[in-house]
């Protein structure tokens, strides 16, 4: 039963290893964007950007140019941020969904187990009826031994007692001829 659970664990253990392998996900532009965008160097690029923009009116561009582009740029940004953040919400589902997938495996994985342990929980429980069977045979060898010890004393007891009264009737069967003589 060991060798079961063996055979069981390390099936597990290989496809995991599998899907680990199969698992490494090269990160597109996406990815990279959407992880840059969050990031601290990412608030200070647009600090500076803004700055830069207002910054532009005070070197005589019109103002009303600089919000036209900037109010732009800021739109394009926010649709392209909205796309980004899509495609990271469905390849997080992707891999959600794998994820499950593992679990289920490893449900199945621990349902095989769980069966192996049951099959060694009866067999523990049969073993432990043999056990007790030979114990019972045990107990009873030992009381026939007993009762064939306690026999054999008594008949020793019974042939010593004949050998006794043998002895005696053999005295005066003896004193019987001398007085007959």
């Amino acid at each position: 039963m060991i060798n079961i659970l063996n055979k069981t664990f390390n099936k597990t253990q290989s496809k995991s290893i599998k899907k680990k392998k199969t698992k490494k996900v090269k990160k597109g532009f996406s990815l990279y964007f959407t992880d840059w965008i969050w990031s601290n160097s990412s608030l200070i690029v647009h600090t500076i950007f803004f700055v830069w923009c207002f910054v532009l009116i005070l070197f005589g561009v019109n103002f009303e140019k600089v919000l036209l582009v900037l109010t732009t740029l800021v739109s394009l940004e926010a649709i392209y941020l909205a796309i980004f953040i899509q495609i990271t919400v469905n390849r997080n589902t992707a891999s959600l969904k794998e994820v499950e997938k593992d679990i289920d495996e490893i449900q199945e994985d621990i349902d095989e187990i769980q069966e192996d342990v049951d099959e060694i929980q009866e067999d523990v429980e049969n073993i432990e009826k043999d056990i007790d069977e030979i114990q019972e045979d045990v107990e009873d060898i030992q009381e026939e031994d007993e009762q064939e010890d306690i026999i054999e004393d008594k008949t020793i007891k019974y042939i010593e007692k004949i050998e006794v009264q043998m002895q005696l009737l053999t005295k005066e069967i003896s004193e019987l001829k001398k007085y007959k003589k």
